[in-house]
């Protein structure tokens, strides 16, 4: 059969780049096409467990996350008052090593950008599938023909709308939403977070590697929300009119919240498919099963992407086997993923003063010495739920180097 060796990825947040990486070990050429004119530095902290710390060093960038890591402390729910109720420590929230998905995301797009097409400012607006590739046009007017096209490009994929159908066929709104900014950090955190609710609502706020900026997070009850994506200033007046008469330091917040520039808002919300690919198509990471906060999307994307293009090339580029193969192994992993994810809502922001009382009850007693175990397995399982494998690649990188560059860059080829 015609060797699939042209491959377009939709989306340069952290999925596609991760592909393009691991596509390249195997003798894959990639193209990332990204809407965004520019690298998006922005989005919360990121963070990876077990397994999936055992992919970063296979990929040569561990020493790269760890260099920028939050090192982040406990995070701490407080009272109206500002006063302790109960602590968090690091691993719950942070895992063995957590990044800001900024500082992520340029660590793979500079791992990648030496042998990768980057294409910023950009976007599919149309796919037609033949028998021997697939024809696909641009926003910009650009027609080109590729041999697999692959939707790496979130929550709102555009290439899952081309090729499945409309996002509402697939998409289960969890009930809450969240909005997501950095501040300056005037309320002294150092390596630590606090987390305040009131009923129907919670207010995060952290300070990690950078001591002078916080970043907040807000998640309100939102059952049925619609909403415009595009209006930032409209997002804005429904999270302040929200959290209007909240205690503790929300009202600061709220003001920083008016200047913000960075804005991040959506609802709470996971993908639900009976199959990720369809012909030459392929889903990936957040587009094909979105899990929300806790459901380890970021490191599950990662894995994802190394079995994708390791599955491409145990099957001699044949993309109907590879596809099926990539699926059965990461299938079970993201059911796990959204299981865990599904409660993030009803965790961050609880509905009344009891579920509020009730949950800190119950994650006070796991935070005890005598249930520490059964606490690490909980935090850790849809990290662990794909083990790391290794497949054998044409370009390896060498030890130390992040899988950069030409050959002659710190690249060999595999014996």
């Amino acid at each position: 059969m015609k060797n699939t060796r042209s491959i377009l990825i939709s989306g340069a947040g952290i999925a596609g780049p991760a592909l393009a990486y691991w596509l390249h070990r195997h003798g894959f050429a990639a193209t990332v096409v990204e809407r965004s004119a520019f690298l998006r530095d922005s989005g919360g902290a990121v963070d990876f467990r077990g397994e999936q710390v055992k992919l970063l060093k296979a990929m040569g960038i561990f020493d790269a996350v760890k260099a920028a890591e939050t090192a982040m402390g406990d995070e701490v729910i407080i009272d109206g008052a500002g006063q302790p109720v109960l602590a968090f420590s690091s691993a719950f929230f942070s895992g063995e090593v957590e990044i800001e998905r900024g500082d992520l995301a340029r660590i793979l797009y500079d791992a990648t950008r030496d042998y990768t097409d980057y294409v910023f400012g950009d976007r599919i607006v149309g796919l037609e599938q033949g028998a021997d590739g697939v024809r696909v046009t641009f926003a910009g007017g650009a027609v080109a023909d590729y041999d697999l096209v692959v939707g790496a490009d979130g929550l709102h994929s555009g290439v899952r709308r081309l090729a499945f159908g409309p996002e509402e066929r697939f998409r289960k709104d969890l009930g809450w939403a969240i909005a997501g900014f950095t501040a300056p950090n005037d309320l002294g955190l150092d390596h630590e977070g606090r987390i305040y609710n009131v009923p129907g609502c919670g207010v995060m706020a952290s300070s990690g590697r950078d001591r002078d900026r916080i970043g907040v997070g807000l998640v309100f009850h939102a059952p049925g929300l619609e909403y415009d994506r595009r209006d930032t200033a409209a997002q804005k007046e429904l999270v302040a009119a929200t959290f209007a008469g909240a205690g503790w330091e929300t009202p600061r917040l709220l003001e920083h919240l008016a200047k913000a520039d960075d804005l991040y808002f959506d609802t709470l919300s996971q993908i639900h498919m009976d199959s990720w690919s369809t012909g030459r198509v392929v889903l990936l990471g957040d587009a094909a099963w979105c899990a929300g906060p806790g459901g380890s999307g970021t490191g599950m994307a990662m894995m994802g992407a190394h079995v994708l293009a390791g599955e491409l090339a145990a099957a001699g580029a044949d993309h109907t086997a590879a596809f099926a193969a990539y699926e059965r192994i990461l299938r079970p992993a993201a059911k796990t993923g959204q299981r865990q994810g599904k409660g993030a809502g009803g965790f961050l922001a609880p509905l009344d003063a009891k579920k509020i009382a009730k949950r800190d009850k119950i994650y006070k007693m796991l935070s005890g010495k005598l249930a520490g175990g059964f606490f690490n397995w909980l935090t850790a399982r849809a990290a662990n739920a794909v083990e790391y494998k290794e497949y054998p690649t044409l370009v390896v990188a060498e030890e130390g180097v992040a899988a950069k560059g030409t050959a002659a860059e710190g690249m060999r080829v595999a014996a």
